[in-house]
């Protein structure tokens, strides 16, 4: 069996993964953080730039296995931030000179939905929840399609935005589910589902116009936004089971690690009839683990560029998910 090492850099976190035969040797990140306000690309960037060599030592020691034993190496072409995507597939043509070893390109969106085969999932509908991405996924006819998504903010970046207005620093997911779960009192906000698209931005607005004016509390409105967000996510992923008859529902992305949309999402399908299959927070969020178990299963079935082609593969900032000819499913 191949063994294959991942990269993963789209955002926020630099990490390094080692999958075997589907199983997750080794799974390293740093994540880079402020104190106030979000997420600088070119800050990133250099933030990754910074720590890949040693992220790189610390996978193979945590593996156990030494580069030789590296058969090829899977990276995050896209979607994401080109400052950070261009450190990663920077330190993976470095890895491809240095042990002629082939690359694997990889769809981050699509790696999230793999990775949840570990589950136990089989055919999944999938609620791809993180910073900018929010969709509804689902394999039919050759590819993952897009049955729904954000027609304006991905879930996260509206999290985000809204903790960065209330001087709370970078992640602010985390800080808002607190928050939230201190909060009692329900505020009514814009709820704007178009179809099987949501839209944010007015639910957004509205948030800055009540924190502004005073007259609530911030644990009540961290309370709001998670309800009224998280109903709007179930809902759009309902309907997406009832049109494409399927019965698993499968959790992917940082925002997923919410304990509340989890809840919600659970209670959704039993009361269809569906099962809830949600993997662990370590790849639920960014982790190359997750790059290289879909670097894994493209590599044995024949994607790989080696040589000059290797060194010509360019990143991929938006890069749709409905864009991958998914050719290891046929």
């Amino acid at each position: 069996m191949p063994t294959i090492l991942g990269i993963e850099s789209t955002a926020h976190t630099f990490g390094v993964g080692i999958v075997k035969d589907e199983k997750v040797l080794a799974n390293v990140k740093k994540t880079y953080t402020t104190e106030k306000g979000g997420i600088i690309p070119t800050e990133a960037g250099r933030h990754h730039e910074e720590h890949c060599e040693k992220i790189y030592s610390d996978a193979l020691e945590q593996a156990k296995i030494s580069e030789k034993d590296i058969d090829a190496i899977a990276f995050s072409q896209g979607p994401g931030l080109a400052p950070c995507l261009l450190q990663g597939i920077r330190f993976a043509k470095k890895l491809n000179l240095k042990l002629n070893k082939p690359l694997v390109p990889v769809n981050h969106c699509v790696a999230h939905l793999e990775i949840g085969k570990i589950t136990g999932a089989k055919d999944p509908v999938m609620l791809y929840a993180s910073g900018a991405n929010t969709q509804i996924i689902a394999y039919a006819s050759g590819k993952y399609r897009i049955f729904g998504e954000t027609l304006d903010l991905g879930i996260g970046n509206f999290i985000d935005t809204f903790a960065r207005y209330a001087e709370i620093g970078f992640p602010g997911g985390p800080v808002i589910q607190k928050l939230a779960s201190e909060g009692k009192t329900y505020i009514e906000l814009p709820y704007k589902v178009k179809g099987m698209d949501i839209a944010l931005s007015g639910m957004l607005t509205n948030l800055k116009q009540k924190l502004d004016s005073k007259k609530y509390e911030l644990k009540d409105l961290a309370y709001s936004l998670q309800e009224t967000a998280f109903s709007m996510l179930v809902e759009t992923a309902e309907r997406a089971l009832a049109h494409t008859g399927k019965k698993e529902l499968l959790l992917g992305g940082g925002v997923a690690c919410n304990t509340r949309l989890q809840e919600m999402c659970r209670i959704m399908c039993e009361e269809r009839g569906a099962k809830l299959f949600v993997p662990p927070n370590s790849l639920l969020v960014d982790n190359a683990a997750m790059i290289a178990f879909l670097g894994e299963i493209e590599f044995k079935s024949g994607i790989k560029c080696s040589g000059k082609k290797a060194q010509e593969l360019d990143i991929k900032p938006r890069q749709r998910t409905d864009e991958i000819d998914v050719t290891w499913k046929k």
